[in-house]
Formats: C-alpha cells, structure tokens, sequence
C-alpha cells in the first residue's frame, strides 16, 4: 500500500515494507525446519540397531521404524500441501513443527516398540505438513530474481543435503549420547523454528485457497501413495514377485488413477491437474524423483561399505559423508544460485545430472580394499556438487508460475517424488545388490562356508552392480530435464500467479509485504 506526502509525492518507504524486511532472518527459520524434515528421514537409520536392542524389536519388525515415517509422511504431502493453501501457510508451518516436537518426545521416551513405532508415523504426518508449507513459504517471500536465487540455494543444498547429515548427526548422538537422541534433537530445533516463525515469518491471507476441502480427492491420493510406497517396501523384503507386492502395486495403480479422474470432474481438485501438466514442473517433478532414486540407494550402499566392509565407526561413517554434504552445499549455493538468473534451468539441471552420474560411475569400481582418499571422496564430491546444482533451480521450478492458491500442493508435489523415489530408491537397488551379490556367491563358493573376504567381496560386487544402474538413472533424469524442462530462458523470480496460466480464475496474488 503506497503512501504519499501533504504535496502528493509518494514515499517510497513505509512501515508496511518492515515485516518484507526480516525475509532473510525467515529464511532462516524456514531452512531450519526444512533440514529436521529431511534429515530425519535417515538419522534414525544409524540409531536402528541400538534402539532394536533397547526395546526388544524383531528382525522382522525393525524396518517399520524407517517405513512408518516413510509411509505417513509420503502418502499424506499432497493433503499437508492443500492443507496450507486452505488454513494459511504460517499457520500450517507452525502447527507441523510443534506436532513434529512432540512426536520427537514420544519417540525419544519409547518405552517399547509400539510406541517408537507411533512415534515415527506421528512425525510422518506433522512433516507432510511441515514441508509443503516451507516451500510455499518461501515462494511468495522471496520474488526478486538475486534474492530469490541466493534464497533457493541455500533451500536447494539443506533439500539435497538433509540426508546425509542425517547420517553424520545419527552417528555422533548414537555414539556419544544415545540413540533416543536421534529423536530429542527435534525438539528444541522445532521449538527454535516455531518461535521464529511467530515474530519474522509473515503469511498474506490474500492467496489463500478458499475452496472446500476434496475429501475423495484426499482418500485416493492418501491410500493410493501408501500402497505404492508400501509395495516398494514389501518388495524389498518379500520380492517382487511375491502377492502382497504385486496387491499393492495393483491397488496403487488402481487408486491412483481413481484420484486422476476424480480430479478432472471435481470443482476443487486436491491436486489441480495444470500444477502437475505444466510441462516444466512436470520435468522437474519426474527428473527429481528419479535421481532421488539413485541418491537414497547410494545413501544405504555407502553406510554399508563404510561400516561392515572398511569397519568404520558409525561417528566414521557418518563424518565419511561430509565430502557429499560439501559438495552439495557448494553446488547449490555457489553455482546454481549464482548462475540461475543467467543460465536456462535445464541447462542446470541437465549437466547437474550428468557430473552427478560421472560421480556415481566412479564409484562401480568400488572394491573390499579401495581407497576412501582416492575413490570414495572425490566421487562424493562430483555426486555432490552435482546434485546440488541440480537441486537449486529445480526446487525454485517446483512452484514457478503456479496459482497462489496452489503454492502449497505445487511445494507438495516435489516433496512427494522425493519421498516416493527414496522408497523406490531403497527397495529396487537394495533388491538388486542383493540378487546379484547371491549370484557372485553362488558362482565363487569354493567351500561349503564362505570367508569373511568373499562375502565382503561379494557385497561389494552387489553394490557396484547397483551403482550401474544408479548411473542409467541419472542419465535418464538428465535427459527428462533436457527434453521436458523448455523455459529456455533464466528464471526471474516470477511468482505465483504471474504467468497468466488460467488468468481467469487466479486468486489474487500473494503480496508479501
């Protein structure tokens, strides 16, 4: 709202420009949530065995710790997403960290399996509304084109990095404090977040989406995602042949289609099908999702090598993935942030992509004895760098030109094929190493018991045949952001609501003051 002196002047400062003015210490309130979501999606990872002992959990069962979160946190973003554009994004932002800490407690004071396990899914749910609103929440509060770049990158690496400091920070607490750490180390981070979010974090109620909530929409999408998630799962654990998988991919296909049609034919979609059709977001959604399947296999093969093969400490192993972390930090803040308002997107991501694959072919050659020095570190380094150029413009891409009623289901969607592409990550290339690390042993047994040496060598052939296809997939999402991703021209910071798409019924824009 401009203001103008007694002679008519305008004034080009007023108080109403002061809470646009706290944006970068938003930000980073913002980021910080943002880093406890990711990461926890493998900080208990490190922590599993120790806490499997404490409280008594089966072989059977412990998966459930790292599946529950996935599951409820995977199947339900779209709902958190819609969730934020319906209540308020400052509003949503707020309740999923305080959910979040709370769930941290109960998991932290676990008395026994059923209540880690409660715990997880908790956290589950309040992330799938904790992420989608702080990608929304800094789509419409960073809209100039540097400041919008330089707020992305910095997005871009704690989104491409979260995970391995995951790994690093579950090493250190379950080492020198202990694995219900892993969980109390949410709380004051939530609370630090929540009280930030409060005094610097401002949210215009002017694109807002005052649509009913899709209650079938919501049903579909919900239990469409859980099936798929959760057969990816069961495949991994039972195989891919085996009913259960098949009956899950079956209903998720079926439930998911369901959801598409639903969509077309009702007046206020879950997911307005022009978020997901535009062909640019549509790219960035589908190459993101799939190198998130190479990263997050990499991830569990990585972990494995250090410890059980190298016998690394889990603080070694965690400190191991720092190369990564700087890599990713580098690539999003110094290369992507710093090219983006010059340089077409795909050409970002595409040759993000490309240097992440080199990354990952350096790392077939994994052997029992090779070097961490010489081969593990510099392939970290290129995956990281990487991928973290590749993160930066396509987290700003992820909500480029939506409606503002649609930030928070746009931000949704590339959390989802995050969420979506780690499971398929985890359960396909798991699944891989392990038939093929079978067959070396079947094909070398001299004896009828193997030595330590050979199944560590044939662990290690499992995991570089895996690693192959994580390379044919990372090609393959650079290609996708070649060919789909067609701005052909830098992003200059348009937000929600200025591109004309569907003009006619676009929500008054965001203004952010």
């Amino acid at each position: 709202m401009s203001s103008t002196t007694s002679t008519g002047a305008p004034l080009t400062k007023t108080k109403t420009h002061d809470p646009h003015a706290k944006r970068w210490t938003a930000l980073i309130f913002i980021a910080l949530a943002q880093l406890m979501v990711v990461l926890d999606a493998t900080i208990v990872n490190i922590a599993l065995p120790s806490a499997q002992k404490a409280l008594d959990i089966s072989d059977g069962n412990r998966q459930w710790v790292v599946t529950a979160y996935a599951l409820a946190f995977g199947g339900l973003l779209l709902f958190g997403g819609r969730i934020a554009d319906l209540w308020g994004r400052k509003r949503t932002f707020i309740t999923g960290l305080l959910g979040f800490a709370g769930a941290s407690a109960l998991g932290g004071a676990a008395a026994n399996e059923a209540m880690l396990l409660s715990a997880r899914a908790a956290q589950g749910v309040f992330g799938a509304l904790l992420a989608p609103a702080a990608l929304s929440l800094l789509a419409v509060t960073f809209t100039e084109p540097k400041e919008r770049a330089k707020a992305f990158g910095i997005f871009g690496a704690i989104a491409g990095g979260g995970a391995a400091i995951g790994l690093i920070l579950g090493g250190l607490l379950t080492e020198y404090l202990d694995w219900r750490w892993t969980f109390f180390v949410n709380i004051p981070i939530s609370i630090v977040a929540a009280a930030g979010a409060v005094v610097f974090i401002h949210d215009s109620p002017e694109g807002r989406n005052r649509d009913r909530l899709d209650i079938p929409g919501v049903v579909l999408a919900t239990t469409g995602l859980v099936a798929l998630v959760y057969g990816f799962t069961k495949a991994e654990s039972d195989g891919w042949g085996a009913n259960v998988t098949i009956g899950l991919f079956i209903a998720s296909v079926v439930l998911l289609t369901a959801f598409l049609f639903v969509e077309k034919i009702v007046k206020a979609p879950l997911l307005p099908l022009r978020v997901l059709t535009e062909r640019n977001r549509g790219g960035v959604y589908l190459s993101l999702g799939l190198a998130i399947i190479a990263m997050f296999g990499l991830f569990l093969f990585l972990t494995y090598y250090l410890q059980v093969v190298k016998g690394f400490s889990p603080v070694k192993s965690g400190l191991a993935f720092l190369p990564m972390v700087a890599g990713m930090i580098t690539g999003s803040t110094q290369i992507g942030a710093r090219l983006m308002n010059h340089v077409p997107p795909r050409l970002l991501m595409g040759p993000g992509f490309l240097v992440a694959a080199v990354g990952m072919l350096l790392l077939t050659q994994l052997e029992v004895d090779s070097s961490y020095a010489a081969l593990v570190m510099p392939a970290q380094l290129l995956l990281g760098l990487g991928m973290g150029t590749s993160f930066m413009p396509a987290m700003s891409l992820a909500t480029h030109g939506v409606q503002p009623r649609d930030a928070g289901v746009a931000s949704a969607m590339v959390n989802t094929s995050q969420q979506v592409g780690g499971a398929i990550g985890i359960a396909l290339l798991n699944t891989i190493a392990a038939s093929s690390t079978t067959d070396y042993l079947k094909s070398h047994l001299k004896s009828p018991r193997p030595s330590q040496l050979l199944i560590n060598q044939a662990a290690v052939h499992g995991y570089a045949t895996a690693i192959w296809w994580a390379v044919g997939i990372l090609v393959l999402s650079a290609g996708i952001a070649f060919t789909l991703i067609n701005t052909g021209k830098p992003q200059h910071g348009v937000v929600a609501g200025s591109t004309g798409e569907n003009v006619e019924d676009a929500a008054p824009p965001v203004v952010v003051h």
